[in-house]
């Protein structure tokens, strides 16, 4: 937990992070939404306001880059040496790997819950049960997309190279899970890409968390139980890989 309690000071200790983490998504949540509300019309929870259909994306997307940008701690603490001092303390490589883990999934989902309570002011009506059910879901997202980035950060040595997998690989991973266009009005090869996308049945999990009192459900739409059971699964692998890539040797440590 002491590596879970660093993550959190360093972060406190960094404002532009949290400008950058949290400002960022709400920019393009205001931009988008408000260029694109007069032309879209969709069958989402929210009806044909962008806005409403836009909102659980960018929740996703802010607990995605802070997720994965709290990640980049471990590029910096092996450059300066603190990691190596961690690894060959008697500690299991598993839990150094959760302490990281946990330490960017508090901050996720606590970047996460100040853009949840911004939801009133365009609208989005959250209960008791939608705005808990929301907070877990979110909970369970940033710790599968922290261990996703760190399974990636661990055995790199450039905070650049990291960028550009994340560009690379990442962003498309959010731009195909529905977050800007309704799986339903995507081309047919594309649609099959978005429904073995694993951001996609998290992002279903916070909408349909979000809006939990909506009575129109799409017949596309996977239900919340499915999606957020995928969910649960896609993190715990994501563990695994990231404690399996611990535990084996980098040439990096040796640097």
């Amino acid at each position: 937990m002491a590596l879970c309690h660093r993550e959190l000071v360093r972060f406190l200790r960094q404002r532009h992070r949290i400008i950058g983490a949290l400002a960022t998504p709400i920019v393009f949540w205001l931009l988008i939404g408000a260029g694109m509300n007069r032309s879209f019309k969709s069958d989402v929870p929210g009806g044909e306001n962008y806005l409403h259909y836009f909102f659980p994306g960018t929740l996703l997307m802010i607990l995605l880059f802070t997720a994965i940008f709290s990640t980049i701690s471990v590029i910096e603490d092996r450059r300066e040496g603190f990691l190596q001092g961690v690894l060959v303390a008697p500690v299991s490589r598993m839990s150094i790997v959760l302490g990281k883990v946990l330490g960017g999934t508090i901050l996720a989902t606590g970047q996460g819950v100040v853009f949840l309570l911004l939801a009133p002011t365009v609208g989005i009506g959250l209960s008791v049960t939608s705005f808990v059910l929301t907070i877990v879901t979110m909970f369970v997202v940033s710790f599968a997309l922290t261990a996703m980035g760190l399974a990636i950060a661990w055995r790199m040595t450039s905070t650049q190279g990291f960028h550009a997998i994340m560009n690379l690989f990442l962003v498309p991973l959010w731009f195909l899970s529905g977050a800007l266009f309704p799986e339903s009005g995507a081309w047919t090869g594309l649609r099959w890409v978005m429904r073995v996308n694993p951001l996609r049945y998290e992002l279903v999990a916070l909408r349909r968390a979000i809006y939990w009192n909506e009575p129109s459900v799409p017949a596309w739409m996977p239900g919340f139980a499915f999606s957020f059971a995928v969910s649960v699964v896609f993190a715990l692998v994501m563990w695994l890989l990231a404690s399996a890539v611990a535990k084996g040797r980098t040439t990096a440590d040796l640097e």
